[in-house]
């Protein structure tokens, strides 16, 4: 491996990633082929459910070779299927759209964990934060 030229974080659907002008803009300028980069991501990203939207980092090189690291997806996203709703609140703190149990909160915090980063994270500080976000897009959190 060489030198790195850039690194770019985005979000891509597991397993459909597929040549578009919003990869080819993100990738493509960096002298990357996208064709290869599609079918890398689609293959690391298989054993995720189809369109889950995966945090992607690329760490392109300088002789054009390429890294993925894929994260699991964003908590919000998991917030809001597990209260079963499509958006949060339009005011937060004044309105409410969903619940979620403290059950749900320690799943997603475990999935959480699994983060490359998160080893030195207690997982009561992990749901405590989880928890804090939920309310922040209008989720009651109930036991």
């Amino acid at each position: 491996m060489s030198a790195v030229k850039a690194m770019v974080r985005m979000t891509l659907p597991a397993g459909k990633a597929a040549p578009s002008p919003a990869i080819g803009q993100a990738i493509g300028s960096l002298g990357l082929n996208i064709m290869e980069f599609c079918k890398a991501f689609n293959l690391a990203s298989t054993t995720y459910k189809k369109e889950v939207p995966m945090r992607v980092r690329v760490t392109v090189f300088e002789d054009r070779t390429f890294n993925l690291l894929i994260k699991s997806p964003a908590t919000s996203y998991f917030l809001k299927k597990a209260a079963g709703v499509e958006k949060g609140a339009r005011q937060p703190g004044r309105e409410m759209v969903g619940n979620v149990s403290l059950r749900q909160l320690f799943a997603i915090g475990q999935v959480k964990m699994t983060d490359p980063g998160m080893e030195d994270h207690d997982l009561e500080g992990v749901v405590k934060s989880i928890a804090a976000q939920a309310r922040s897009i209008g989720l009651n959190v109930v036991p």
